[in-house]
């Protein structure tokens, strides 16, 4: 597996448990991501990406975006796409 950074986490919403997330890459829904970070380290795949509350199949590097996570993920978390080799 190989694994390359497409952002940092902003935000943590813990009642929907929400990253926000700026990217530095684009994101896809069906990408699986890793969140990583000093007490995180998470894999799942992106069901949803929001971008000012409306739901988009992708976003571009530069891009603040909200996504539903399972874990709780931290303010500057990394968060890495994993890709089969």
């Amino acid at each position: 597996m190989a694994e390359h950074l497409v952002g940092t986490v902003s935000h943590y919403w813990g009642g929907p448990g929400v990253a926000g997330i700026e990217l530095s890459s684009e994101l896809k829904v069906g990408d699986k991501i890793r969140i990583v970070g000093h007490t995180s380290d998470f894999t799942q795949t992106v069901d949803s990406i929001q971008i000012e509350h409306e739901t988009v199949e992708a976003a571009e590097a530069g891009a603040s975006i909200g996504v539903k996570v399972k874990e709780r993920a931290r303010v500057r978390d990394q968060v890495l796409v994993v890709t089969p080799d």
